[in-house]
């Protein structure tokens, strides 16, 4: 067997299911700002749309679920062998760093934010979201589902690192 092409030990099936979990987690709250780029404001109020709306909205909703769908670079093979056919480093083998780096990183990154949505969500309460009645659970709802983005692709990153570790 070509040790370029050979892979770690497999996922294991829970970590799977996490990756899998992780677009579906940030994929509430792409759907949820959509209406805003066109000017229809959570609570029913119309927003003055500026030209920029659309695209910058389509735009983050589009990387954010791009983004998520990274998360499945850890529990497969291209996460740890380039593929084949991408030219001149197709089959060469990752190292475990340049994932795990940047992975961890994302991971903390969502994590603090998700903590400083939480101190807000308990410290201000509904006075902290500026939305209409009832707009305020909802937006607290996506919200919420998308925090967890972070701590499952911690929990995601530690599970690559440990199948990896003894080809770092």
């Amino acid at each position: 067997m070509n040790t370029a092409t050979a892979h770690a030990a497999p996922a294991p099936a829970w970590t799977v299911r996490v990756a899998h979990a992780i677009p579906l987690v940030a994929l509430p709250v792409c759907v949820w700002r959509l209406p805003i780029a066109f000017g229809y404001g959570m609570g029913g109020e119309t927003l003055d749309p500026a030209w920029f709306n659309i695209p910058y909205v389509f735009g983050l909703s589009v990387l954010s679920e791009i983004a998520a769908l990274l998360s499945f670079g850890l529990v497969r093979g291209w996460g740890e062998v380039v593929p084949s056919w991408v030219p001149r480093i197709g089959g060469r083998r990752i190292p475990p760093a340049a994932v795990i780096v940047p992975a961890a990183l994302g991971g903390l990154l969502f994590t603090a934010l998700a903590i400083a949505w939480l101190v807000t969500a308990l410290t201000r309460g509904p006075s902290g979201w500026p939305y209409a009645e009832g707009w305020d659970v909802l937006a607290m709802t996506v919200s919420g589902l998308m925090n967890l983005w972070g701590p499952l692709l911690l929990v995601l990153t530690y599970a690559y690192y440990r199948r990896r570790r003894q080809d770092a």
